[in-house]
């Protein structure tokens, strides 16, 4: 018998591993959160659709049942939802999806929450789920924790409250064709807390240190390793590393790490900016005649929300320079303008559609990398 799994969250994450479980012959149905509505993915839509992206631009059409129904069959919830807020809203809003994710489950069914917790994040949806269903977890319902960062590196230790027969869950996370584990809760949020700490760390130390790399040909040249690390990439799990902020209030070591490798992102957005008004100065460019255009293909799809967040805080901040800022994806043409341009390039594939875009005047680029490379 095939097991009815339902995710609530029409995500880039999600919708791949629903896709994949689908293609592998669950019975899978993904849930829009802004139409209260669940989708019947078939092994065909899901072979026919390799993205979120491209199933809701050809908008086909769907077998479709309303969330509640959907939900009260499932043997398996995934919470896979995409998050908006920042800030204090942030918790607001995901406890807010997750008690609309969970009120209509019946008792034996599982929860598995792939949305990134801090420490002890867990224990929050865990008094969530009695409060709202009446079962407890690990006793009527079963509760999992599988946070998803990055689809080509699917977690291998599946947070569990006791050792389960599980069975069909391994079998249904085994898409990648590795063995998954249960490991206990609070294990799977350290071994999460671990992997981001150590990413930002090492980032950091690389933006911290590129600070006083002079923006010369002969000397970039020796920093070649670094030059394809883009804001992009730096601001990717950065939801992550806000959420285990939130988890400390002392002043410990590990705090000191955290709000470490914040204040290093922060300064080199602050950074960045500066380097937009240096190329202003240097080259003796007006604002009133200088259009700056943010080249970020982002994916609005996925779960967190903070490389969004991070467009539009830097967007806001050139506008107190310059009034004339905006947008793109790379693939617009830049370069038909009255103005002198300049073009922030926050990812890598923007950078490749940018250089190969037709030549032009009055064109400045600058790489968002570690060393702030301008080109013109």
């Amino acid at each position: 018998m095939k097991e009815k799994v339902v995710f609530f969250g029409l995500s880039t994450e999600g919708y791949y591993l629903a896709s994949q479980m689908a293609i592998n012959g669950a019975d899978v149905r993904i849930i829009d959160e802004a139409k209260a509505s669940a989708i019947l993915l078939t092994p065909e839509i899901a072979k026919t659709y390799s993205n979120v992206t491209s199933l809701r631009e050809d908008e086909p059409l769907l077998s479709m049942e309303p969330s509640n129904i959907a939900i009260s069959k499932a043997q398996y919830l995934f919470f896979t939802p995409r998050i908006r807020k920042t800030g204090h809203d942030l918790k607001a809003e995901v406890n807010s999806k997750f008690k609309d994710a969970v009120a209509e489950l019946k008792k034996g069914s599982s929860v598995i929450n792939c949305l990134p917790t801090g420490f002890n994040g867990n224990n929050e949806n865990i008094s969530l789920l009695k409060h709202i269903t009446g079962f407890e977890a690990g006793k009527l319902i079963s509760y999992f924790y599988f946070p998803i960062h990055d689809l080509n590196k699917i977690p291998e230790a599946i947070g569990s409250l006791k050792k389960p027969d599980e069975k069909n869950l391994l079998s249904l996370l085994k898409i990648d064709k590795k063995e998954k584990k249960f490991v206990d809760i609070s294990s799977a949020e350290y071994l999460h807390a671990i992997n981001t700490i150590q990413r930002f760390s090492s980032l950091c130390s690389i933006l911290e240190v590129c600070k006083f790399v002079k923006n010369d040909t002969k000397r970039t040249t020796l920093f070649n390793d670094f030059k394809n690390i883009y804001l992009d990439d730096m601001t990717t799990g950065l939801y992550d590393l806000h959420m285990l902020a939130a988890s400390f209030e002392s002043a410990q070591t590990l705090m000191y790490l955290i709000n470490g490798s914040i204040r290093g992102i922060n300064g080199y957005i602050k950074r960045l900016i500066d380097t937009v008004r240096i190329t202003l100065k240097k080259n003796e460019l007006k604002a009133s005649k200088t259009k700056i255009v943010l080249a970020w293909t982002l994916d609005i799809n996925e779960m967190r929300g903070d490389k969004i967040e991070m467009l539009n805080i830097i967007t806001s901040k050139l506008r107190d320079y310059i009034g004339d800022v905006e947008t793109s994806t790379g693939s617009v043409d830049l370069f038909h303008n009255d103005k002198t341009t300049i073009v922030v390039c926050c990812s890598s594939s923007d950078y490749n559609e940018i250089k190969e875009s037709q030549k032009a005047e009055d064109v400045f680029v600058i790489k968002a990398n570690p060393l702030c490379e301008i080109q013109s």
